[in-house]
């Protein structure tokens, strides 16, 4: 799972590098900085089969010539009563097979998931970036708007850390342009409220980079600021989850976030390390009742 060895930006290169590896960690950063948002791996650590839940493996052609894997997990219980199809984009380490047991509880809960590698993930194409992996959501909800398995259920989207920040502009492009189906609920749980704040702040803790915060900052796209953009999703609900104890992305994200937000919306406080939501029934339980709430 994301919440074991996902470090964010600098917080990993510092601790990795210190001192002997500063000057390639900086150069790293000058050449793209977006590029200390992804980890990606290729290793398979779990597939669904091996979690007692049936899949399908999915490749989908991106338009700039990109291969994408996922897995559909169709929801259990009798054919054609899914209650919804959720749509999980995952944080920023490794890949799905490490964060499928953030959803593994959903399709015995009667909600169909689906869930894609971003590019340079597991087993999808390419190289990692901000623009080319909001591409590959975008191609991915495509995808899932017209696939015959989900039926008419409510289409829901869950946004993990790094996934959360890509499903804000994902969704708000989704609702401005009135596209079909619509997205009926998105969840965001421990997201940080934009690719550029977070940048600055971890840029700040480490000591070769903090006078440099504001500039290699600036090397991020500007146009994908969740807390700029989340209050044009309304009138999508919208559910903030995080974790006061969250030492990746820090507690007042979420809350800047909510803040911003439209309505309806709702936040949930947690008390977990980061991506390690749902290991708690109650917390499984909030989420439950919110998409109830929001798809009936």
């Amino acid at each position: 799972m994301a919440g074991r060895i996902a470090r964010l930006l600098l917080t990993r290169c510092a601790i990795r590098y210190r001192l002997q590896g500063a000057l390639v960690v900086l150069s790293t950063l000058l050449a793209s900085c977006s590029s200390v948002f992804f980890y990606p791996d290729n290793v398979t650590y779990i597939t669904p089969d091996r979690l007692n839940l049936s899949y399908q493996d999915i490749y989908l052609d991106t338009a700039d010539g990109e291969t994408l894997h996922g897995w559909w997990l169709p929801a259990q219980g009798p054919e054609g009563n899914a209650k919804g199809t959720i749509y999980f984009l995952h944080g920023n380490a490794q890949n799905i097979s490490s964060h499928i047991l953030n959803v593994a509880w959903l399709p015995p809960e009667g909600y169909n998931v689906f869930t894609i590698d971003y590019r340079g993930y597991g087993k999808s194409s390419g190289a990692t970036d901000i623009e080319g992996a909001l591409h590959d959501v975008e191609t991915g909800l495509r995808w899932l708007a017209r696939r015959p398995a989900r039926g008419d259920t409510p289409l829901i989207i869950l946004g993990q850390s790094l996934g959360g920040a890509l499903a804000i502009p994902l969704v708000r492009e989704w609702t401005l342009r009135d596209e079909q189906p619509p997205v009926e609920a998105l969840a965001l749980d421990g997201t940080f409220s934009g690719f550029r704040n977070i940048a600055r702040e971890k840029l700040g803790l480490f000591w070769l980079t903090w006078p440099l915060q504001a500039p290699l900052s600036w090397t991020i796209p500007a146009e994908y600021e969740g807390s700029e953009l989340i209050a044009d999703i309304s009138p999508v609900p919208v559910l903030v989850i995080h974790s006061a104890r969250d030492g990746i992305i820090p507690f007042h994200h979420g809350q800047a976030l909510y803040e911003a937000a439209g309505q309806p919306k709702a936040f949930l406080q947690t008390d977990t390390p980061h991506a390690a939501t749902f290991v708690i029934p109650a917390y499984k339980e909030a989420l439950l009742d919110f998409l109830r709430n929001a798809t009936n």
